[in-house]
């Protein structure tokens, strides 16, 4: 009998929390572990007491032809990964890890990463790494102090 590894343990949880998940697009679960325990959990959604897209029976994103990654202030849900955020003071934060998984079309979908927003929100929180599954067995490992180390927005900006 073989055993998971701790970080694909994580991330089969991520999987289930994604399972709440009240949008069309993409679903995604995230999981916060902080000493070898899990301290918060989250998925996207409408903000609490706010009707979801799956109730309202639209995406207003999708049916503007809104892109991945684009105007996500017409979005109706928070992220997972705010959403977990959320729930748990900073202190608890400091240095632990988030586990990230996403579904597309009921299939895991391995190419992607939080949006610039939630790396704001990791960043302050105190998050020291993220990982996300890429594959059932396959992940990524992202470094919060690299997004911090390259923050260059302006840099071959012409006119700044």
């Amino acid at each position: 009998m073989s055993r998971v590894d701790k970080s694909n343990y994580y991330l089969d949880i991520a999987e289930v929390v994604l399972e709440r998940s009240t949008c069309f697009r993409r679903q995604f679960g995230a999981v916060i572990v902080k000493n070898d325990e899990i301290i918060s959990t989250g998925y996207n959604g409408a903000a609490r007491g706010c009707e979801n897209c799956l109730d309202l029976g639209v995406c207003v994103r999708e049916h503007l032809g809104i892109g991945k990654g684009q105007r996500y202030e017409l979005c109706r849900a928070v992220h997972a990964e705010m959403n977990a955020i959320i729930s748990v003071s900073r202190a608890e934060l400091l240095d632990s890890t988030l586990y990230i998984a996403c579904h597309y079309n009921n299939e895991l979908y391995g190419d992607v990463e939080p949006c610039m927003l939630c790396k704001r929100l990791i960043i302050n929180s105190g998050i020291k790494k993220v990982l996300v599954r890429e594959t059932k067995t396959e992940y990524k490992i992202l470094t919060v102090e690299d997004w911090v180390k390259n923050d260059k927005p302006l840099e071959d900006k012409a006119g700044y």
